[in-house]
């Protein structure tokens, strides 16, 4: 079965698909499944980053399902939320929120969670939750403007995208760095390999 699994992404995040690409995991459909990320009411960071992930997974299964396109394929789903304490920050939409994040986490450090979950061809699901710990350097109200002026934290968790300008600013990061971009490999090769799934079929032909 993992020569012929397929992969569905659960998530039309170009980041997601881009480290894929990079652990050489090409997705054979990108399946946005959009559901409502509005916290619980008292939900902390880790379970909200859990839920929406396995939501996720199960909206993607169930339109699959639907279509009658489910067969042989592994869902992924991921969801990544920025925290300070309990404090769950927005993806910013609009600049007010992101300016709002940044002075947040100017020179304090902040915690980054993604949810990954896996859904097999047949019906398994398995969940891990990845956690980072980032440090930011204080910030001056003109590295925010001019970071605001840049686009770059639109749609982004906590305001800011650590592989681009923000990168810059990282004092210290104790974790996977690649979970506070959007999806954790390691983890995530290890979920999909503890079910048979082949993380380096796409690798080229190997001796």
């Amino acid at each position: 079965m993992s020569d012929v699994a397929k992969l569905v992404l659960a998530s039309g995040s170009p980041r997601r698909i881009e480290l894929l690409q990079q652990m050489g995991i090409e997705p054979h459909r990108i399946l946005p499944a959009d559901v409502d990320e509005t916290p619980a009411k008292s939900e902390i960071p880790r379970s909200l980053a859990k839920r929406l992930s396995r939501e996720k997974a199960e909206r993607a299964v169930a339109i699959m399902a639907a279509e009658k396109t489910a067969t042989g394929a592994f869902i992924l789903a991921a969801d990544t939320v920025v925290a300070v304490g309990r404090r769950i920050l927005p993806k910013a939409t609009i600049s007010d929120e992101a300016v709002d994040c940044l002075q947040l986490l100017s020179g304090r450090s902040h915690r980054v969670y993604t949810g990954v979950c896996v859904i097999t061809p047949a019906g398994k699901m398995r969940q891990k939750l990845v956690e980072t710990r980032v440090r930011f350097k204080r910030l001056s109200r003109r590295e925010i403007d001019r970071y605001i002026a840049s686009g770059e934290w639109r749609g982004k968790a906590g305001g800011y995208a650590i592989q681009g300008l923000a990168g810059g600013w990282v004092v210290k990061l104790v974790g996977s760095y690649t979970n506070v971009v959007g999806l954790p490999l390691y983890e995530t090769a290890g979920l999909l390999a503890g079910d048979g799934f082949d993380v380096h079929s796409g690798w080229g032909a190997g001796s």
